[in-house]
């Protein structure tokens, strides 16, 4: 595991993570500033406390990630974060120097980290990030799908639920052309 520090060209891949169709995921591993574990427990708890990151909201800033973890271990002396996200690695980096809010939180949360000195600019943010990042050795995937398309399909389908609950609903749902529709919902 490598360390927050800068990447060189030459060990910095070209596409950081592994990508499933228009997926790719991300894992960094950073070393805790000596003492600094309580204090960075604290900052992820606050994070978790923030709008869209608490338990059981779905809007966090940057809309292209399926999902965050932060894991403290070796007794609060190392941070893993691992996500997941939709695009290329470029414009996820650019989303998340431009989240606002969500910046100021990990700002909080890296300082407790070695290496880390602010992220003045989309070039430091990138250099700490790769210097942190290690490529996953598998990387796999349950369901097909971008953010978009899966928030898309969940209002799409509750959408339906709400057609199948109306009085007229029996009469409209005859047609042979809601077949295929009916059959999917009947899981």
């Amino acid at each position: 595991m490598t360390t927050a520090t800068p990447a060189s060209d030459e060990t910095r891949s070209p596409e950081p993570g592994v990508s499933v169709g228009p997926t790719s995921e991300f894992s960094l591993f950073f070393r805790v500033k000596e003492g600094r574990g309580e204090a960075l427990r604290a900052s992820l708890d606050e994070l978790m406390r923030t709008e869209g990151y608490r338990p059981g909201e779905y809007g966090m800033a940057v809309g292209t990630i399926h999902e965050a973890r932060f894991v403290l271990f070796d007794d609060d002396t190392r941070l893993a974060f691992f996500t997941s996200f939709d695009g290329q690695w470029d414009a996820y980096m650019e989303d998340f120097f431009n989240s606002g809010p969500t910046l100021a939180l990990f700002n909080v949360i890296f300082e407790n980290t070695e290496g880390y000195e602010g992220l003045p600019d989309l070039a430091t943010e990138k250099a700490f990030i790769l210097g942190a990042q290690e490529k996953a050795a598998a990387y796999a995937r349950n369901y097909p799908g971008t953010v978009k398309e899966i928030r898309k399909a969940i209002r799409v389908n509750a959408a339906f639920q709400r057609v199948l609950d109306h009085p007229d609903a029996a009469e409209a749902l005859q047609h042979p052309a809601l077949l295929p529709l009916l059959d999917e919902a009947g899981d």
